[in-house]
């Protein structure tokens, strides 16, 4: 296995890893509120404590990468990973379980912009595309597979393996880091933005805190409106902070460059879209089509092999012919999927009424996720890729987020056939809009053909 095959391979494990634990855990929720009480507040906390930390410590984990290096913070994360992993395996109490996923969303951060940096930094330029696509293919792939194979370990075992699952790939990937060796070694001193790491985290956190819990305890409430003001509060502190920082945590300027702040405008359409889309279908086709845990996540599973067959192949075209058209039509063909679904009637028949727009809409994700992520970070220089992955993840987790938690507003009280109808449109409109953006925003980069390039080292 050569070095860039190396690289590219532990790149996608570890991103994998971080990506599957958030989705794959949903279908355990009942499972574990059965065995250790809590009911739908420990089941809520036991996804939104892993969100929380995920989201607030996601642009200081990319500053950190940026700094000290990508194989150094990947190993940290991996490491921490697989400990709040066991911690979260053999939780005694609902608390002990809410304590260790959160833990585990620290060490999830620190996995995600290393990792795509780590591409960026040792692929040549001509050939990133395609190595973006392989991993933007696996990495989404673990938000479409996780429902099934979460569903697996809960049916046939415990819920628990869900999370002694991970030790497995971590081990591979810390066993496949090893020949990699360690970063090279920074001629310039390091300096760490700790103000405005700060300053982040509580942004971060509090606004994250409020999205999550202000469908329990309202906008009003003091739970929801005091982190919401400190949140908001501490994230324009932060934008003066960095404006001010000499060694800003995140550059402020990478926004004065088209692509990049175009590409995240897209980013908060497209991937609010495709966290609402697969949400809702998978409750759908249990509670309303009587699939089981197991069943559902198979008829949710074509996005997902379509995304590995063809994500590298749309990643290649996006680097020949240009971002801008893929970045178009792809959100487009995903949103005529969803639109697609609406033929649900109240006796579901799967393979006429749901599978014709699962097929559209996994060819449409696979056109889609590739090129806008080269494109983004296409658009920083490569001493910035950690942190300008950290940028576009958080954008697309916080997304995410306030769109799931404005599921209730859409399809009202509860998924039922109306109900996903409105919430498939919703997801079109989203979808659409998250193309008109990239057509009116995105500019084509020139390529300029590459003779012999040579990767650089890492940094």
């Amino acid at each position: 296995m050569d070095r860039t095959t190396r690289v590219l391979t532990v790149a996608i494990i570890v991103s994998f890893i971080a990506f599957l634990d958030g989705a794959v855990i949903n279908v355990a929720l009942p499972s574990i509120a059965d065995e250790l009480g809590g009911g739908l507040a420990l089941q809520q906390w036991a996804v939104d404590a892993y969100l929380l930390t995920l989201g607030s410590l996601i642009l200081l984990a990319g500053s950190l990468s940026d700094s000290f290096g990508r194989l150094r913070i990947i190993r940290i994360g991996l490491w921490g990973f697989a400990a709040t992993s066991v911690l979260c395996a053999i939780a005694p109490t609902g608390e002990f379980l809410v304590i260790s996923r959160a833990l585990q969303g620290a060490a999830g951060a620190l996995l995600v912009p290393s990792s795509l940096a780590l591409i960026i930094a040792t692929f040549a330029p001509a050939d990133q595309g395609r190595a973006i696509g392989r991993w933007t293919a696996w990495t989404t792939a673990a938000f479409l597979v996780g429902p099934l194979l979460g569903g697996v370990l809960v049916d046939l075992a415990s819920w628990r393996l869900v999370f002694w699952i991970n030790v497995v790939p971590i081990a591979v990937a810390l066993i496949l880091a090893r020949p990699l060796g360690r970063d090279a070694p920074r001629t310039e001193p390091v300096h760490i933005d700790w103000l405005g790491a700060g300053l982040g985290i509580v942004g971060l956190g509090g606004t994250v805190f409020a999205l999550i819990e202000q469908g329990r305890y309202g906008w009003t409430s003091p739970v929801v409106a005091v982190p919401l003001v400190v949140g908001l509060v501490a994230l324009v502190l932060f934008v003066l902070q960095e404006r001010r920082s000499p060694h800003p945590m995140l550059p402020l300027e990478l926004f004065n460059r088209r692509n990049f702040a175009a590409g995240n405008l897209a980013t908060v359409f497209i991937y609010a879209a495709f966290s609402l889309g697969p949400f809702a279908m998978t409750i759908f086709l249990q509670q309303s089509g009587g699939f089981s845990a197991t069943m559902a996540g198979l008829a949710t599973l074509p996005p997902t092999i379509m995304l590995v067959l063809l994500g590298a192949r749309f990643g290649e075209l996006s680097s020949r012919f240009g971002p801008r058209v893929f970045m178009t039509a792809g959100p487009i063909i995903v949103g005529g999927g969803y639109l697609l679904t609406l033929a649900v009637q109240d006796e579901l028949v799967y393979w006429w009424q749901f599978l014709p727009g699962i097929l559209v809409i996994g060819l449409g994700m696979a056109m889609t996720v590739a090129p806008l992520t080269s494109t983004i970070l296409g658009a920083v220089d490569p001493i910035h890729a950690g942190i300008g992955s950290a940028v576009n993840n958080a954008v697309a987790r916080i997304a995410g987020l306030v769109a799931i938690a404005s599921i209730s507003v859409i399809a009202g009280s509860q998924l039922d056939v109306s109900g996903y109808r409105r919430t498939a449109a919703a997801v079109a409109v989203m979808l659409v809009i998250g193309g008109l953006v990239s057509w009116f925003g995105i500019r084509n980069p020139r390529v300029e053909p590459v003779a012999d390039a040579v990767p650089p080292r890492l940094a």
